[in-house]
């Protein structure tokens, strides 16, 4: 065979395989996809906060100055976390379909939007929950609690307007800039439990009243944090599917579904 008929097999290849991925960039593509990923994302995220939750709570030592109250920290942390990492997914997807008019990204947001949201609720829950014992109220306001409060109005903020427009399109537009503002306080977030402990938890201290993380905890809070973004990945999932099916109803593609024909 010929360098030049090698060259032109090649390239032809290359085209099928981009192809055969781009596929899964459009609405369409992607819907089979997303049903196929939701089990296997459902079983390793089950798995994952059961390995972590029995890390936490039956592995791992009492905390010298905090007592059992600490285990809250091992959702906590892991939720709070998740919350601040969802969000950020959930921006670069709007940023996408803002910029490049993806629709499946713009859907990728709307999806991702109310379980962020379950995690920051999730979050301040348990860190209510932490503060009754330790500060003697429910709530307290410093940094850390205004952050991730501020979080929560940023994700109902961004369904809120998604829910208010009509039209999808300029809901995506109004969503994105939204998500994209709030991305500037993400880094804020992250920074406030290490850099200001006042009236929060500090670190855990251990049966020997050591600072720091055992390997018990830390494996705990690994665990329980790949377990909640897995099972954020498989809830978006499921809920893109439902968005898509909306979004997409007037296609061919999705009557024919609904019909039954292949």
């Amino acid at each position: 065979m010929l360098l030049s008929e090698k060259l032109l097999l090649h390239g032809k290849f290359r085209d099928l395989e981009n192809k055969a991925w781009y596929r899964y960039c459009s609405p369409q593509g992607f819907y089979p996809l997303a049903g196929a990923l939701i089990p296997w994302l459902a079983a390793a995220a089950l798995t994952a906060c059961t390995a972590g939750l029995y890390l936490g709570f039956f592995i791992a030592p009492v905390d010298a100055r905090q007592g059992e109250v600490a285990r809250i920290a091992f959702i906590h942390i892991p939720a709070s976390l998740a919350s601040m990492l969802v969000y950020l997914a959930m921006a670069i997807s709007a940023g996408i379909g803002l910029v490049f008019n993806a629709r499946l990204a713009a859907m990728a947001a709307q999806a991702l939007a109310p379980t962020g949201l379950m995690l920051t609720f999730l979050s301040l829950w348990t860190g209510c929950l932490w503060g009754k014992p330790n500060w003697g109220s429910w709530w307290v306001w410093n940094l850390q609690t205004y952050s991730e409060s501020v979080l929560a109005f940023l994700y109902i903020g961004f369904i809120g307007l998604q829910t208010a427009i009509e039209d999808s399109h300029w809901a995506g537009k109004a969503g994105a800039l939204l998500a994209l503002a709030g991305i500037l306080g993400i880094p804020v977030i992250f920074a406030a439990v290490p850099s200001w402990t006042i009236q929060h938890q500090g670190a855990l201290s251990g049966a020997t009243g050591a600072t720091g993380f055992g390997a018990g905890e830390l494996a705990s809070l690994l665990a329980m944090s790949l377990g909640f973004l897995l099972y954020a990945g498989a809830a978006a999932l499921l809920r893109l599917r439902c968005v898509i099916l909306e979004r997409e109803r007037q296609s061919d593609w999705v009557a024919r579904r609904r019909s039954g024909a292949p």
